[in-house]
C-alpha cells in the first residue's frame, strides 16, 4: 500500500478531514460517514457497516489503487475488491465476481 493511501485510511479511520496531494477525506459527522475524493471526484463513501464506491468518472489504475486500498482496510481483504481484464472493471465481493457498477455497496 502506498503511503498516501495509508495516510487516507487512518483519516478515514480517525474521522478526520485529511488532503494531500490529489486525494482527499471528507469527514461528515451528521452522518458519521467519510467520503474521500481522488482529483476532486467522490470515489468512496466509508460508514460504520459500509462501503460504497465509485469509479468518479475515471476507471484509472490510481483510483483503483485507491479504492482497494480502502477496501482492505473496511472490508474483506482476501474476499472483496476491485479488478480488470480486457480493458473493464470487475468488483469481487465474498468471492463473487460482477460488472463494475458506481454506487456499489460492500455491507
Amino acid at each position: 500500500m502506498r503511503k498516501i493511501e495509508a495516510q487516507m485510511n487512518a483519516a478515514i479511520q480517525g474521522c478526520t478531514n485529511w488532503k494531500n496531494a490529489n486525494t482527499r477525506v471528507e469527514y461528515i459527522a451528521e452522518n458519521d460517514t467519510s467520503k474521500v475524493y481522488l482529483h476532486g471526484n467522490h470515489i468512496a463513501t466509508v460508514g460504520d457497516n459500509f462501503l460504497e464506491v465509485f469509479d468518479g468518472g475515471w476507471q484509472s489504475v490510481t483510483t483503483k489503487s485507491r479504492l482497494n486500498a480502502i477496501i482492505n482496510a473496511h472490508a474483506d481483504a482476501l474476499k472483496d475488491g476491485i479488478f480488470q481484464k480486457d480493458h473493464q472493471w470487475y468488483i469481487r465481493d465474498n468471492n463473487v465476481t460482477r460488472e463494475f457498477t458506481n454506487g456499489y455497496i460492500f455491507a
